[in-house]
């Protein structure tokens, strides 16, 4: 197959608009662009003095791709004109060669990610070797086959997005039925009576620092701030740990029930400890809160709603201290409503934790079919 290097065919061309200073414009950075799919997962604008130096225009005609870890495969096709960080390169492709949404996907294909992403340098902000990168041949097929090959890959992309979406869009039913049966804990509305946290808590405790002596490939997980979501456990990205027999690694070893709310950076994310779960330990930055005369799954919820977050972050005072502290925690007041109508919550999280599993199941099926799909595309087998 015909090939040509990046640079002659896509080279690095923003935008020529003119935006003036009060214009309300998209500002695009990498942390709004959706990992793999280059969906924009926050728009952002703001008048166009606002953006920094270190910024261009762009426009319909720019591919903008992410030359700080390439890894995390940050591409996209804008749809109007903008101002973007200069991490992401402004590839204009010669229309007259190269189809735009082709290019994309190219970008985003599993063999070029692997390829580029061994083209770094620099450990703490590795970016690509912009050198190899411009030299990068691209398969060209005809500009007639590209555009069908972008067209399959579109149709199929379409699916994805709207499971996706499903995921999404129940991903944010709990919280809308949280506040459905119980209200707004900021204002109460229902008149629930509430307790002190410490009125409501067997055992308080947080993580242990120094343990990075005792990781290893196997043995017990051991939980960080990122295996706690918004009343979520997350699974993906576990540490382990080969910890000694003593007090320390009994009294950070979690039980089933156990609530475990972040106390340090990212403040508030929760998650319970499921039933069944094997031996396991949290570090530092979590503190591990087990419940008496309260459901955990609610209470979990109950921190991480949207009035739950403000009562947190409360204490917090505006971030001049560097977490909360047992005594902040210990502090905050729980609404109680009956233990009837905690336990229907829960049974409402169980069945949709269920759907969310099916959900996720079939996603990462659908994407393994759409990658297969588009390595066909880029070996000339569709």
């Amino acid at each position: 197959m015909i090939t040509a290097a990046l640079g002659k065919i896509a080279p690095a061309i923003p935008a020529d608009v003119q935006f003036s200073p009060e214009e309300l414009v998209w500002q695009l950075t990498l942390d709004q662009i959706e990992s793999n799919t280059g969906r924009i997962i926050d728009w952002v604008t703001a008048p166009a003095s606002s953006a920094g130096s270190s910024t261009y225009c762009f426009d319909e005609q720019n591919v903008l791709y992410s030359k700080l870890r390439p890894y995390l495969n940050k591409v996209i096709c804008p749809n109007k004109p903008g101002i973007a960080t200069t991490e992401l390169v402004p590839l204009r492709p010669d229309p007259d060669r190269l189809d735009r949404q082709y290019l994309c996907y190219y970008l985003r294909s599993p063999k070029f990610v692997s390829w580029v992403s061994n083209q770094v340098a620099g450990a703490k902000m590795p970016r690509v070797s912009m050198q190899t990168f411009w030299a990068h041949e691209v398969p060209l097929p005809s500009l007639k086959e590209q555009k069908r090959i972008a067209a399959i890959l579109d149709k199929a992309d379409a699916i994805r997005r709207k499971r996706a979406e499903a995921i999404f869009l129940a991903d944010n039913f709990l919280e809308s039925a949280f506040l459905d049966m119980f209200g707004d804990p900021v204002i109460n509305p229902r008149g629930w009576p509430k307790k002190p946290l410490e009125k409501l808590l067997a055992f308080l405790t947080s993580g242990s620092r120094g343990w990075a002596k005792y990781y290893s490939d196997e043995g017990r997980p051991f939980l960080r701030i990122q295996n706690v979501g918004h009343n979520r456990l997350l699974m993906d990205d576990i540490a382990y740990v080969l910890p000694p027999d003593n007090a320390e690694t009994r009294r950070t070893l979690v039980q089933p029930g156990d609530v475990l709310l972040s106390i340090t950076a990212d403040l508030g994310r929760t998650a319970v400890i499921p039933e069944g779960m094997a031996a396991a330990h949290i570090n530092q930055h979590l503190a591990l809160l087990r419940p008496q005369g309260i459901e955990p799954l609610y209470l979990s919820a109950f921190l991480s709603s949207p009035g739950g977050q403000t009562h947190i972050h409360a204490l917090n005072r505006n971030g001049v201290k560097a977490g909360l502290n047992f005594s902040d925690v210990r502090s905050l007041e729980i609404l109680l409503p009956p233990n009837s109508l905690q336990k229907c919550f829960v049974r409402l999280y169980e069945k949709h934790t269920q759907m969310l599993q099916r959900l996720s199941k079939a996603m990462t099926t659908i994407n393994a079919l759409f990658e297969s799909l588009v390595q066909r595309a880029f070996r000339g087998g569709l």
